[in-house]
């Protein structure tokens, strides 16, 4: 089961929720599609788990950065260079959970609650990050650390959007460089 969320995560990261046929989603996993209805109950369901299993997998790399060793400041650009670097190296793919708030722009409340929380963990870990660079007074204690951790979500997923129509552009270094400068 683990194996064939993976996969069809894939899928639906690949082609979004609309894009994705249960057709392709049998022959990617290799299952029939009784197998498929039996096991996940519908394409919609399936969905549903893959999203959590992106925010299971996938967001916690960006955490795990935020919440490493280092000063925060490197955490910081090393979180950002992250999402550049993979930005530019995942065909297009962009975030899981960007794709699905555009797909779905707030008609599905399921879908939205699970964009939001992937959306307050990373902002939530940037947060903490910057709170702990003014503990250090690495970063200035007047720099608003919501409204930080706020524009750093919005850049990477600004990034991860922009690199979808080109992967190549410095336009996605000037804005990774151009949030760090905030702090």
């Amino acid at each position: 089961m683990d194996r064939a969320v993976d996969q069809a995560m894939e899928v639906f990261w690949a082609n979004g929720y609309a894009g994705t046929t249960p057709k392709r989603l049998t022959a990617e996993l290799g299952i029939g599609s009784g197998s498929l209805y039996n096991a996940f109950e519908s394409k919609r369901a399936l969905f549903e788990r893959t999203l959590r299993r992106y925010y299971e997998r996938e967001s916690v790399r960006l955490i795990q950065v935020l919440d490493g060793p280092g000063a925060p400041r490197e955490r910081l650009r090393a979180a950002v260079d992250l999402v550049v670097d993979a930005a530019r190296s995942d065909d297009g793919r962009g975030c899981m959970a960007a794709n699905a708030a555009i797909e779905f722009g707030g008609r599905d409340q399921v879908v939205e609650h699970l964009v939001r929380r992937i959306f307050d963990r990373q902002e939530a870990a940037f947060r903490s990050t910057i709170e702990e660079g003014q503990r250090s007074g690495e970063i200035a204690a007047d720099v608003d650390a919501v409204a930080v951790a706020g524009l750093f979500l919005a850049t990477i997923n600004g990034i991860r959007v922009l690199a979808k129509a080109d992967q190549s552009s410095p336009r996605l270094d000037i804005m990774a460089a151009t949030a760090l400068r905030a702090l």
